[in-house]
Protein backbone atom coordinates (compact mmCIF):
# COMPACT_ATOMS: atom_id res chain seq x y z
CA UNK A 1 0.00 0.00 0.00
CA UNK A 2 1.14 3.81 -0.87
CA UNK A 3 -0.12 6.61 1.26
CA UNK A 4 -1.31 9.18 -1.14
CA UNK A 5 -0.77 12.80 0.06
CA UNK A 6 -2.37 16.15 -0.29
CA UNK A 7 -0.72 18.09 -3.15
CA UNK A 8 -2.16 21.31 -1.34
CA UNK A 9 -3.76 22.57 1.19
CA UNK A 10 -7.80 23.36 2.01
CA UNK A 11 -11.15 21.68 2.24
CA UNK A 12 -10.99 17.42 1.29
CA UNK A 13 -14.18 16.38 -0.53
CA UNK A 14 -15.48 13.13 -2.00
CA UNK A 15 -14.97 12.75 -5.76
CA UNK A 16 -18.46 13.80 -6.58
CA UNK A 17 -17.97 17.17 -5.09
CA UNK A 18 -16.28 17.98 -8.28
CA UNK A 19 -18.44 20.35 -10.93
CA UNK A 20 -17.07 17.83 -13.84
CA UNK A 21 -19.15 14.83 -14.71
CA UNK A 22 -15.65 13.34 -15.81
CA UNK A 23 -14.38 13.18 -12.15
CA UNK A 24 -17.45 12.79 -9.85
CA UNK A 25 -18.94 10.21 -12.32
CA UNK A 26 -15.00 8.45 -11.61
CA UNK A 27 -14.62 7.38 -15.12
CA UNK A 28 -11.11 8.34 -14.98
CA UNK A 29 -10.61 6.62 -11.66
CA UNK A 30 -11.75 6.86 -7.79
CA UNK A 31 -10.35 8.95 -5.69
CA UNK A 32 -10.93 12.50 -3.95
CA UNK A 33 -11.00 15.82 -4.21
CA UNK A 34 -9.46 19.24 -2.42
CA UNK A 35 -10.73 22.73 -2.64
CA UNK A 36 -7.35 24.65 -2.37
CA UNK A 37 -7.37 27.37 0.20
CA UNK A 38 -5.81 30.52 -0.29
CA UNK A 39 -2.48 31.21 0.87
CA UNK A 40 -1.91 33.90 3.59
CA UNK A 41 -0.17 37.69 1.96
CA UNK A 42 -1.39 36.81 -1.67
CA UNK A 43 1.27 33.89 -2.37
CA UNK A 44 0.83 31.31 -4.56
CA UNK A 45 -0.24 28.06 -3.91
CA UNK A 46 2.22 24.48 -4.46
CA UNK A 47 0.94 21.44 -5.81
CA UNK A 48 3.18 18.99 -4.06
CA UNK A 49 3.68 15.22 -5.34
CA UNK A 50 1.29 12.95 -4.14
CA UNK A 51 3.36 9.99 -4.26
CA UNK A 52 7.48 9.41 -4.55
CA UNK A 53 7.73 8.13 -8.17
CA UNK A 54 8.21 9.30 -11.35
CA UNK A 55 6.35 12.11 -13.31
CA UNK A 56 4.66 10.58 -16.60
CA UNK A 57 2.64 13.72 -17.77
CA UNK A 58 3.23 17.50 -16.29
CA UNK A 59 1.02 20.32 -17.77
CA UNK A 60 0.06 23.73 -16.04
CA UNK A 61 -3.35 22.42 -15.39
CA UNK A 62 -2.76 18.59 -14.20
CA UNK A 63 0.14 16.28 -13.31
CA UNK A 64 -0.09 12.15 -13.19
CA UNK A 65 3.43 11.06 -11.05
CA UNK A 66 4.00 6.91 -11.14
CA UNK A 67 4.62 6.03 -8.11
CA UNK A 68 7.16 3.46 -7.06
CA UNK A 69 4.92 0.86 -6.21
CA UNK A 70 2.56 1.10 -9.43
CA UNK A 71 -0.05 3.26 -9.11
CA UNK A 72 -0.80 6.02 -11.43
CA UNK A 73 -1.99 9.08 -9.17
CA UNK A 74 -3.50 12.11 -11.18
CA UNK A 75 -3.54 15.37 -9.57
CA UNK A 76 -6.29 18.08 -11.79
CA UNK A 77 -5.55 21.71 -10.77
CA UNK A 78 -9.01 23.33 -11.33
CA UNK A 79 -11.87 22.52 -13.58
CA UNK A 80 -11.66 23.91 -17.13
CA UNK A 81 -8.23 24.93 -16.47
CA UNK A 82 -6.73 23.61 -19.65
CA UNK A 83 -8.62 26.23 -21.22
CA UNK A 84 -6.43 28.79 -19.87
CA UNK A 85 -3.77 27.71 -22.22
CA UNK A 86 -0.66 27.78 -18.77
CA UNK A 87 -1.35 31.33 -17.92
CA UNK A 88 -1.08 31.83 -14.03
CA UNK A 89 0.35 28.31 -13.80
CA UNK A 90 4.47 28.15 -13.37
CA UNK A 91 5.85 24.43 -13.62
CA UNK A 92 8.25 23.67 -11.03
CA UNK A 93 9.42 19.87 -12.22
CA UNK A 94 9.61 18.07 -15.66
CA UNK A 95 8.66 14.97 -16.85
CA UNK A 96 10.20 11.71 -16.72
CA UNK A 97 11.67 13.55 -13.10
CA UNK A 98 12.31 10.82 -10.29
CA UNK A 99 10.45 13.18 -7.19
CA UNK A 100 9.60 12.61 -3.75
CA UNK A 101 6.30 13.01 -2.05
CA UNK A 102 5.46 16.67 -1.08
CA UNK A 103 8.09 17.55 -3.91
CA UNK A 104 6.67 20.99 -5.66
CA UNK A 105 5.47 20.13 -9.02
CA UNK A 106 2.95 23.42 -9.86
CA UNK A 107 2.10 26.75 -8.87
CA UNK A 108 -1.28 28.53 -8.62
CA UNK A 109 -3.38 30.98 -7.63
CA UNK A 110 -6.48 29.53 -6.31
CA UNK A 111 -7.81 33.27 -6.52
CA UNK A 112 -7.12 33.88 -10.25
CA UNK A 113 -8.78 30.83 -11.17
CA UNK A 114 -12.08 31.73 -8.88
CA UNK A 115 -11.63 35.36 -10.63
CA UNK A 116 -12.14 33.82 -14.08
CA UNK A 117 -15.42 32.01 -12.78
CA UNK A 118 -13.52 28.80 -13.21
CA UNK A 119 -13.71 25.94 -10.13
CA UNK A 120 -10.07 25.61 -7.93
CA UNK A 121 -11.22 21.76 -6.95
CA UNK A 122 -8.48 19.82 -7.16
CA UNK A 123 -9.44 16.09 -7.77
CA UNK A 124 -6.39 13.23 -7.07
CA UNK A 125 -7.29 10.25 -9.13
CA UNK A 126 -5.99 6.51 -8.77
CA UNK A 127 -5.45 6.23 -12.28
CA UNK A 128 -7.28 3.70 -13.88
CA UNK A 129 -9.46 2.39 -10.86
CA UNK A 130 -12.16 0.77 -10.45
CA UNK A 131 -15.42 3.71 -8.93
CA UNK A 132 -15.42 3.46 -5.45
CA UNK A 133 -12.21 1.97 -5.12
CA UNK A 134 -11.31 4.64 -2.63
CA UNK A 135 -13.61 5.15 0.10
CA UNK A 136 -15.59 8.94 0.31
CA UNK A 137 -13.56 10.86 2.90
CA UNK A 138 -14.62 12.66 5.99
CA UNK A 139 -14.66 16.20 5.12
CA UNK A 140 -12.57 17.79 6.95
CA UNK A 141 -9.44 20.35 6.42
CA UNK A 142 -6.20 19.08 5.00
CA UNK A 143 -2.23 20.38 5.09
CA UNK A 144 -0.58 19.93 2.06
CA UNK A 145 1.45 16.58 2.96
CA UNK A 146 -1.32 14.78 4.70
CA UNK A 147 -2.57 11.23 3.86
CA UNK A 148 -5.65 11.65 2.44
CA UNK A 149 -6.24 7.81 1.24
CA UNK A 150 -3.66 4.74 0.26
CA UNK A 151 -3.31 2.29 -2.66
Amino acid sequence: MTDVLAPVAGRLLPLSAVPDQVFAGQMVGSGVAIEPSVPPDGAEAVVGSPVAGTVLKLHPHAAIVLGDGGAGVLVHVGIDTVNLGGEGFTLLAEEKAKVVAGQPLISFSPEAIRQRGLSAICPVVLMDSKPGAIDDPAERDVAAGDVIFSA
